[in-house]
């Protein structure tokens, strides 16, 4: 297992194949600065390639989980350009904007499970965040808000097109379009939330066993149900029904049943082996 890498926005603790990532920015309350933006794809690689990590959790320090968008990502004259041929001004803002939405999609496109632990404020960028993750958690302080529209702007990274999947369509209208705050009961009662825990502490135990369970299945057998699920959402049943007889010819094999039945009738926890790690393209 390779040393992983030092991050500004993010302290890495990988423990009993658990990769906890959390946000270490709590004096500018864990805005996502340029840093944050390059960072966190680049996290949740080398975590993949270089740990044998098979869940991550992430969650945040001091006082709010994040307070969203550092405004200096967009003062860049060099990244992001405001004079000039308005044409040239828009197709370079656009690919900006995919570069972030890239940034968040890197949680939804790991192949290990992402579970995101909100305490506090989770507004407008970080709300965008953890609609990428696999399942959220929260404290009863906990509150989200796609504040982008108070600011008078429309939400651009990826709340608008995933939350309308894990909530009720109206309400996601209502909250884009009142940019008001929805606390932990409400989230939990639209099905956004999984668990509400009554403070921080309680949260990362609750979530760090549910990790746990997470990290004691066959590793092949879990990237297989995130890609299914992943999948089937943007699909028809159909489709997805199809590619799972596919995934399931190419990947399915009986060694790692097998092993789940010996421990079973031997009343031990199994063991399974690790899938091979990600890594670049002819990277040694």
């Amino acid at each position: 297992m390779s040393e992983l890498a030092n991050y500004e926005s993010f302290n890495i603790e990988v423990k009993d194949h658990i990769a906890h990532v959390q946000f270490s920015r709590p004096e500018a309350l864990n805005s996502m600065n340029k840093a944050f933006w390059l960072e966190l794809p680049r996290c949740v690689h080398d975590i993949e390639a270089n740990t044998d990590a098979r869940v991550i959790v992430v969650s945040s320090t001091g006082k709010h989980f994040s307070a969203g968008m550092d405004l200096g990502v967009f003062s860049d004259p060099k990244s992001v350009p405001m004079s000039g041929d308005p044409g040239r001004m828009a197709e370079n803002l656009r690919r900006v904007v995919l570069q972030l939405q890239d940034t968040l999609s890197s949680l939804e496109k790991v192949r290990l499970p992402v579970l995101a632990a909100v305490h506090g404020g989770c507004i407008g960028g970080a709300l965008d965040l953890v609609c990428a993750a696999d399942s959220r958690y929260c404290t009863a302080d906990a509150y989200f808000t796609i504040k982008e529209t108070e600011l008078g702007m429309t939400a651009d990274v990826g709340t608008l097109q995933r939350l309308p999947k894990l909530m009720p369509e109206g309400v996601v209208r209502e909250l884009a379009y009142t940019g008001r705050k929805f606390g932990a009961e409400e989230a939990q009662r639209l099905g956004f939330v999984n668990t509400v825990y009554e403070n921080q502490e309680a949260m990362l135990e609750g979530v760090m066993a549910i990790a746990a369970q997470i990290a004691a299945n066959s590793p092949l057998a879990v990237t297989g149900c995130k890609e299914m699920i992943n999948f089937s959402r943007d699909h028809s049943v159909e489709d997805s029904l199809k590619y799972m007889a596919t995934w399931q010819a190419g990947m399915f094999r009986p060694g790692d049943m097998m092993k789940s039945f010996q421990a079973k009738a031997q009343k031990q926890a199994p063991t399974y082996d690790a899938l091979f790690p990600v890594k670049d393209l002819f990277d040694n």
